[in-house]
């Protein structure tokens, strides 16, 4: 089921018009969802960087558009769609409608909903081999625009299918003044000795959900210390661990990155905290 402007929808029926913004001109923002018996993880962070992300793209926030309402919307297309799963991911779109913007009457906005489910209710740790490559044909710009989740992902689409073409996992972006950002579908966590790393929001990396989640745990581990800054690419081969996180998937260590392998104590370690906060919550 799509959920359209909160009126239920078959994949069949659902219609969205073929001149909207978000199609045209990327004129959209997201939000990756993931939902766990029932209850969306980290909603009120979901919510607030939504807002702030519609602020940051000058749109009109509809006064429909509070948190108790687009809550009850995503619940609802998941118990229409997945009624007996116990874990499940939503994307929910925000875009604005056809029409420009220099005519009297903005552009209206509307919000559409997606869902598919999820193996597990809790993050796990994932152990197979993961090798990752630096994706150095553009760069990222360390500006506002880049720390919010829209549909300009030209960037990550062209890195996407050069992994894919070379044989990777995942790859890296960096900014242009050539330092670590991010990885293509998550924030980027370095481990080196007792410090744990992230690139700063202002370098231009995604203002990540999990990554808020992940720098608190970091933060209260009594053997580590936590640095939020920036990140080289010459760092990458010295450190002890890699990892990428995201809402979805949640942790995902690094085993390798050319000819240096990592170890994942770290990550399992804030996997297994991660997962007892979610239980508390």
């Amino acid at each position: 089921m799509i959920n359209l402007n909160g009126k239920l929808h078959t994949e069949e029926e659902a219609k969205i018009s073929p001149f909207n913004r978000g199609l045209f001109y990327g004129d959209a923002v997201f939000e990756s969802l993931r939902i766990s018996t029932g209850k969306i993880l980290f909603w009120e962070d979901h919510y607030l960087r939504l807002m702030a992300s519609m602020r940051i793209m000058r749109m009109e926030i509809p006064m429909l558009f509070t948190m108790e309402y687009l809550e009850k919307q995503i619940l609802n297309t998941i118990i229409a769609a997945h009624p007996d799963a116990q874990a499940t991911k939503a994307r929910l779109t925000v875009y604005r409608d056809e029409g420009g913007l220099y005519t009297p009457t903005s552009p209206s906005i509307s919000f559409l909903i997606t869902t598919e489910t999820l193996e597990t209710p809790f993050y796990l740790h994932n152990s197979k081999p993961y090798e990752i490559e630096l994706f150095k044909d553009y760069y990222l710009n360390s500006g506002l625009l880049s720390t919010i989740k829209s549909n300009n992902k030209l960037l990550h689409v062209l890195g996407g299918i050069f992994a894919k073409e070379n044989n990777y996992d995942n790859c890296l972006l960096l900014n242009e003044n050539k330092m670590v950002v991010e990885a293509l579908n998550g924030n980027l966590f370095l481990v080196s000795g007792n410090t744990i790393k992230t690139p700063p929001i202002t370098d231009g990396c995604l203002r990540g959900i999990l990554r808020k989640q992940i720098i608190e745990l970091a933060k209260q581990l009594p053997d580590y210390t936590f640095e939020e800054t920036t990140i080289s690419p010459f760092e990458l081969q010295k450190a002890d661990e890699l990892f990428i996180t995201n809402v979805i998937t949640g942790i995902q260590p690094i085993s390798k990155y050319r000819k240096k392998e990592y170890g994942t104590q770290v990550s399992k370690d804030l996997i297994t905290k991660l997962n007892v906060k979610i239980r508390l919550a």
